[in-house]
């Protein structure tokens, strides 16, 4: 098969001339144009990966060097590394070894005596790539991160299975009253009222058949640490965390918002109330009022008639005062304080 052509920065911290050549033949072998850079000690290490200038894509290492070896020696080239993966190159080939530095953070350990210019070309080609998409993991963690503790609504994730609250955002700490750690201790049980557990079963119920994609759940009521109760609109996502099925909950509490529509409904039907007070009730003495002035300026009665009819026309007039003084007060009423209005 053809050379690759990617220009390789290789670092290889290598003392042994003889072993340093043989790595030099085998990328040759592989690698149409590689760019190589040679170390002997620790010390030579330290001052070129300290060099910002200094960038390279795989770093290839002895793990016997003159002034450090093995397990510092791993230790101190992982802390100076800047993230480029480690290929540990090695005479040793003692198992428990070689997983212990896979773990200390070395990407790959390879034992000289087995090398061969494909093993160490398939190897570098393969942490390099394994590095690129752990970055790219990483990155799309953090972007993750940032947004759900910067998101100003409420946020938090829980396990599908246990219910129990796996993370939440600082806005869900500072609108239920709860720490993180008093959150993480519950389930999404414990910030229902009791009586809406059936309902919090049938979104549950719902949810299950969801695989991806944020997707509205509805309006539920919500208890905070204080007592109070709060509508929020819940929308939810399906996500893994932590290698756990998960999903993650956007809560907007809406509370005010309802309220604000109970206290307009209210409205409304006081307003219906008077109208109704204005088109019937009124209606009523002002017709007898309006009748006896007609008789009463018609001539036609006597005084004793005109005392009769005039004692009926202020009776009337009494009962439509009462009737407006009453319009008045529901008319009043009609201004409602929200915050006193029963949800």
């Amino acid at each position: 098969m053809g050379k690759d052509p990617y220009p390789y920065r290789i670092l290889v911290i290598e003392d042994n001339p003889g072993d340093y050549l043989l790595i030099q033949d085998y990328l040759d072998e592989h690698i149409l144009s590689p760019k190589i850079k040679n170390v002997g000690t620790f010390r030579d290490a330290l001052m070129l990966l300290s060099d910002p200038e200094a960038t390279f894509d795989i770093i290839l290492l002895d793990l016997s060097l003159p002034d450090k070896s093995s397990e510092e020696l791993i230790n101190e080239i992982v802390k100076i590394s800047k993230k480029v993966p480690i290929i540990a190159l090695t005479g040793y080939s003692e198992l428990a070894f070689a997983v212990k530095s896979l773990s200390l953070g070395l990407s790959d350990y390879l034992v000289k005596e087995e090398l061969s210019p494909i093993i160490l070309y398939k190897s570098i080609v393969y942490n390099i790539e394994r590095n690129r998409y752990i970055k790219k993991i990483r990155s799309s963690e953090k972007k993750y991160m940032d947004l759900f503790q910067m998101s100003p609504l409420p946020m938090w994730v829980y396990d599908s299975e246990t219910l129990k609250f796996l993370d939440v955002n600082e806005s869900a700490v500072r609108h239920y009253g709860y720490s993180v750690e008093e959150f993480t201790s519950m389930s999404i049980k414990d910030i229902r009222p009791k009586e809406d557990m059936p309902d919090l079963e049938k979104a549950l119920e719902i949810s299950r058949g969801k695989k991806t994609g944020f997707y509205y759940q509805g309006v539920f009521r919500h208890v905070l640490k204080n007592g109070e109760i709060i509508y929020v609109d819940i929308q939810s996502n399906v996500i893994k965390f932590n290698e756990r099925d998960a999903k993650i909950v956007l809560a907007n509490d809406i509370t005010d918002r309802i309220i604000h529509t109970k206290t307009i409904e209210v409205q409304n039907e006081k307003l219906k109330e008077v109208a109704w007070l204005q088109s019937h009730i009124v209606r009523a003495p002002l017709s007898r009022i309006m009748g006896l002035l007609n008789v009463l300026s018609s001539g036609k009665l006597n005084e004793i008639e005109k005392k009769q009819y005039l004692g009926y026309a202020i009776d009337s007039a009494n009962e439509l005062d009462s009737i407006v003084r009453d319009v008045v007060s529901k008319s009043q009423q009609i201004h409602l304080d929200p915050k006193k209005n029963e949800l």
